[in-house]
């Protein structure tokens, strides 16, 4: 460290063996790391079980600026379209750097009105266009006859979110980056207001800088001060997935409507997805399914004859205010990136820009996100 504790490598110059520990191997954890350790930094990522497999494994893997934040003007809607720009670009960096394909395709998006209300209520920004009742039906012919319109996002794009973990993982590897999967961090060891190390069942480990990028779990670490900590919470989210009759063509769009998504994959269709407080339970129930198959089922009737092969449930971060959570907390030495909510694959590629010019070059904070506006 220098001695007026900045982290080494400031001022856009490379990192020169910084060492820097992630808690979280999810989408944000491992694109921050990736990115880190492509600057030189030494990184070591910890999970509390197995890279990628919670929220980002659970998520639909949509980049949905239009359908998460629709015509709002507030600085996550600037972030966000900033995110989207970035993806093709970041996509093609994962897949060139590991050698596996994430499915990253812009598809577009319809987001129908079910009704003349519905109708009258969907705003049209710059981007998207609204359509009639018989403009949707000829872009999607599934949908049911009796809808009021849409508007269409034609630069709307999705991620195979479960080849989209795997695939940083072996990036961040390739890289020189430590990944430990199945190790929990349960306290911080602070000393004189700095973080200096991380303790985990079987070690300790102390390293220049810490990202807490452990989602839903996040705030639950000891050994802070008092406020400290991200005040993130679990939401909870059950969706389903479905596959069609033999013969039967899938959607060619992102669908939003009558209070659900689905999003189309080569050989399944997603069925999203519920949001409840329920602390940390992933349990999967019925009464969640059926709601959402009888959303579904009333945007495409056709849904009825296709077959349920998977019901799972996540744990998204969220934040007291509704916005994510990225930079320097009040201890030093320890940098947050959660509170993402239901954007984190949205979000991915801005964080991990966002954090590492943060943390090596002691770039600002965007005021909207800064950990310390608690």
């Amino acid at each position: 460290m220098l001695c007026d504790g900045r982290i080494p490598g400031g001022g856009g110059s490379r990192a020169t063996l910084v060492k820097i520990i992630v808690i979280g191997a999810g989408v944000a954890g491992l694109s921050i790391g990736w990115r880190l350790q492509q600057r030189g930094a030494s990184v070591t990522v910890f999970d509390r079980g197995q890279p990628a497999h919670g929220a980002t494994w659970a998520s639909a893997g949509m980049i949905a600026t239009a359908g998460e934040l629709g015509a709002a003007q507030t600085p996550e809607t600037e972030f966000a379209h900033y995110s989207s720009g970035l993806w093709p670009d970041f996509a093609k960096a994962i897949e060139q750097a590991s050698s596996q394909d994430i499915g990253y395709v812009r598809c577009g998006a319809l987001i129908v009105a079910r009704n003349a209300q519905e109708a009258a209520g969907l705003t049209v920004w710059s981007g998207v266009e609204r359509l009639s009742a018989l403009q949707t039906l000829a872009r999607e012919p599934m949908l049911t006859p009796d809808i009021a319109g849409s508007l269409w996002a034609p630069d709307e794009a999705q991620v195979d979110s479960r080849a989209l973990g795997n695939a940083l993982a072996t990036a961040f590897v390739r890289a020189g980056g430590v990944l430990v999967p199945n190790e929990t961090i349960v306290r911080f060891k602070v000393e004189s207001d700095r973080v200096t190390s991380v303790v985990t069942p079987f070690a300790s480990h102390e390293a220049d800088a810490f990202v807490l990028a452990a989602g839903a779990w996040s705030g639950g670490i000891d050994g802070l001060p008092t406020g400290a900590a991200p005040p993130v919470k679990p939401v909870k989210g059950e969706m389903i997935a479905v596959v069609p009759p033999a013969g039967v063509a899938m959607p060619a769009h992102i669908v939003w409507g009558n209070g659900g998504y689905l999003v189309p994959r080569s050989d399944r269709l997603l069925i999203g997805a519920t949001s409840e407080e329920r602390g940390f339970d992933t349990s999967v129930t019925d009464a969640a399914a059926d709601l959402l198959s009888s959303r579904a089922r009333d945007l495409m009737p056709a849904l009825a004859k296709w077959e349920v092969v998977e019901r799972w449930a996540g744990l998204r971060p969220g934040s007291p205010d509704g916005l994510p959570i990225l930079g320097r907390t009040s201890v030093d030495g320890l940098f947050a990136a959660t509170g993402q909510f239901r954007n984190g694959i949205l979000l991915a590629p801005a964080i991990a820009e966002n954090l590492t010019r943060i943390i090596l070059e002691q770039a600002a904070e965007i005021p909207a996100f800064d950990p310390r506006r608690f």
